[in-house]
């Protein structure tokens, strides 16, 4: 179980500053981050950490596409939890 937390914990460490990284190098208009790592990084569990960033760094709020597939990617991941505590996987 430490492991399982200590994954998540240094996950989402990694794609808050990632995601920080992609908006300095937008504001510097120089090579981004592909928004596939980021929803990768989101689906592995770093969803937390993404979501921070989106936040505290008005990242990618005010573009539609993204935001729907961040929220498709949570409704998934909230759905398998869902079945996996109450034992249906």
């Amino acid at each position: 179980m430490e492991i399982f937390l200590l994954y998540f914990l240094v996950l989402n460490i990694f794609v808050f500053v990632l995601a920080g990284y992609d908006k300095y190098q937008a504001r510097k208009n120089k090579r981004r981050v592909p928004e596939n790592t980021l929803f990768f990084l989101e689906l592995i569990g770093g969803t937390i950490g993404l979501l921070t960033a989106m936040f505290l760094f008005r990242h990618k709020t005010s573009k539609t596409s993204f935001i729907v597939k961040f929220i498709l990617i949570f409704l998934i991941q909230v759905v398998l939890i869902y079945l996996k505590l109450s034992g249906k996987i």
